[in-house]
């Protein structure tokens, strides 16, 4: 190592080299950032500070484990989901920002109620269902998933935030038959299995394939979603879910042929312009 290397040169030479390798550079510095607990200012107070031994060999031991695709987030143990960190493993997503415009909605269209009883379907880290809860602790709300291990960090996520949520282990909605919710969101699989070879090898070698890939072209847990829902939503309540953005005129039409009642659906853009979310209201 050259005693005389800053900060500033370590990092963007792993990020050169990250680049070379196919990979996104930026991992590098997000990676080190994390690690020290340094803010953006504090970066720009020490990059050209000369590098620690000790720093400078963390570096590269996560450049390597990023040469191999790793999802920086599964490398920390740990992702940002609206402003609150959460423990992620290879048996959870890693939450995307569609998601959080999915949280957003919700609370935008029911924060201002009180002591809804609220389920979110697929919880994986429990981004969903503990994020609501936080925000509306007068709220009721349940987490289902039909992966253990899934749960087990969702109920570690839980109890890291101090949030109150009921987690249950099922397919769907079915432990939940005979209730009624005044809110069910989910961000289910919905990636079709022919879609493989698309997806960035982070995604395909690493996050779990129960949480991305559905059966039937990606449609699968929709039509469980169609075919339960109806039986549990209240009159008054709302069904919000994150579909994928050519998904969008399949799901709102089965949704719209599963409510024997009449009910308003819509399919709503992300941030970037794509549909990506169906409302049932």
């Amino acid at each position: 190592m050259d005693k005389h290397k800053t900060y500033f040169q370590a990092i963007h030479e792993s990020s050169l080299r990250l680049q070379k390798a196919g990979c996104d550079p930026i991992n590098s510095q997000f990676v080190f950032m994390q690690r020290k607990g340094w803010s953006k200012l504090k970066w720009l107070l020490n990059m050209h500070n000369l590098i620690s031994k000790a720093d400078y060999k963390q570096i590269l031991h996560d450049e390597e484990r990023l040469l191999k695709h790793l999802p920086p987030q599964y490398l920390l143990g740990m992702t940002e989901f609206l402003g609150r960190n959460f423990k992620v493993t290879k048996d959870t997503l890693i939450p995307r920002p569609e998601t959080e415009e999915l949280v957003q909605l919700a609370l935008q269209k029911k924060a201002h109620h009180l002591n809804l009883k609220v389920v979110d379907i697929g919880v994986g880290s429990g981004v969903i269902a503990l994020t609501l809860s936080l925000k509306c602790p007068n709220w009721q709300v349940l987490g289902v998933d039909i992966s253990a291990k899934a749960l087990d960090v969702a109920k570690e996520n839980a109890n890291l935030l101090s949030a109150k949520v009921h987690l249950v282990q099922g397919d769907v909605l079915r432990p939940f038959i005979g209730e009624k919710f005044d809110l069910i969101i989910s961000n289910p699989p919905y990636i079709a299995y022919d879609e493989w070879f698309f997806l960035d090898q982070c995604v395909r070698y690493y996050e779990p394939k129960k949480a991305l890939f559905a059966d039937e072209n990606g449609l699968a847990i929709y039509k469980k979603i169609a075919q339960q829902a109806p039986k549990l939503l209240k009159k008054s309540g709302i069904l919000l879910l994150e579909i994928g953005y050519l998904q969008a005129k399949v799901v709102s039409k089965m949704m719209e042929e599963a409510f024997a009642y009449k009910r308003e659906v819509k399919v709503l853009d992300d941030i970037s312009g794509k549909p990506r979310m169906v409302y049932v209201k």
